[in-house]
């Protein structure tokens, strides 16, 4: 039962939202213009982008190693604003929770986690740019979007009509079990995405099923060094500093989790429409068998067209998708209160 019906929409919006903040950082990043603006969270010290001759040439005067690119500077400040705007609304949603925490069914804890998940966020999108792109920090800023588009996503299911009795999962053990493996698998590819990307190494294997040359797993492949998660401060990490085989072997490892990712998603698609009762069973399968075949569609489209802008975009916009389908049936299988 919605526990308030502005509860109900403005947490709807909050999550729709997140997930345009989410895409538009994967926009942001893939027009490699992470760096467009070198502090935060101004723009070289402004609000906006600086146009005017004299404000571009102070800028280019305080960050000499770092001259304006407008474009690249709009791209970065409007996701920034958008963030913004995503912070204030689950900031308000904290508020309107706490004002009505004697309503029943109203969430109020959930609400003020975002509030600290938010705030930690804009730290890491100060530390995405104040330490150069860092990849673990541009990875952790990425697995917090989708966490907070998680959860907002989450909220709104349990207090809203998707909890009713009609619409749920038969509560199996082994589909719970499945669930939340299939969750776990789907997080742990997303963060193998954002390691690749953060790493620039989308087109490290310009082949498919081959990596290059013909050869599927290549001999000069390093994965001791793909993996280095800490490699200290004051690097800028803008293009990547890998060589290429480490580059190779995180590509490698990104194919390999899209395969088990895929024939586990398919596999469940399967069983949920072969043997789970009911017409949101055969809804999920198909939702399920269709963004697991887009992406993976969209991930073969990356390597073989030299990865365009739009398919890129796209593929980050789905795997979230994905995610947020795999927290949709996870609800599905746990009972929400109707009174």
């Amino acid at each position: 039962m919605i526990a308030s019906p502005w509860f109900y929409r403005l947490s709807l919006l909050t999550a729709v939202l997140a997930l345009c903040v989410v895409v538009l950082g994967a926009y942001v990043r893939l027009n490699d213009a992470g760096l467009g603006c070198p502090d935060w969270p101004g723009c070289y010290g402004h609000l906006t982008v600086p146009q005017s001759q004299v404000a571009v040439a102070a800028a280019n005067a305080a960050y000499p190693s770092q001259p304006v690119e407008p474009a690249k500077g709009w791209k970065e400040m409007i996701h920034r604003y958008f963030a913004g705007t995503l912070g204030l609304l689950i900031v308000a949603l904290a508020i309107l929770a706490w004002r009505k925490r004697k309503v029943a069914g109203q969430p109020v804890v959930m609400p003020l986690v975002l509030v600290g998940l938010v705030i930690f966020q804009a730290l890491l999108g100060m530390w995405t740019v104040t330490w150069q792109l860092k990849p673990a920090i541009v990875l952790a800023h990425l697995l917090g979007g989708l966490a907070i588009v998680s959860l907002l996503w989450w909220q709104v299911l349990r207090v809203g009509r998707l909890g009713t009795k009609s619409s749920r999962l038969a509560p199996t053990h082994w589909l719970k079990a499945a669930l939340g493996l299939g969750l776990i698998l789907v997080v742990a590819q997303i963060a193998l995405g954002g390691w690749t990307s953060s790493n620039y190494a989308a087109l490290a294997c310009n082949q498919f099923p081959a990596c290059h040359s013909g050869e599927i797993v290549p001999d000069n492949v390093n994965f001791e060094e793909a993996f280095v998660l800490w490699r200290g401060l004051g690097i800028n990490y803008e293009y990547g500093v890998l060589e290429s085989p480490a580059r190779v072997a995180i590509h490698l490892t990104h194919r390999l989790g899209a395969v088990i990712v895929a024939v586990f998603t398919l596999g469940l698609a399967f069983a949920l429409w072969r043997w789970v009762p009911g017409r949101a069973a055969n809804w999920s399968a198909a939702a399920l068998t269709l963004l697991v075949t887009v992406q993976f569609a969209l991930g073969v489209t990356n390597v073989l067209g030299d990865l365009p802008l739009p398919v890129a975009v796209a593929h980050n916009a789905v795997a979230a998708l994905l995610l947020l389908a795999f927290v949709t049936l996870n609800h599905l299988i746990r009972p929400v209160r109707e009174s």
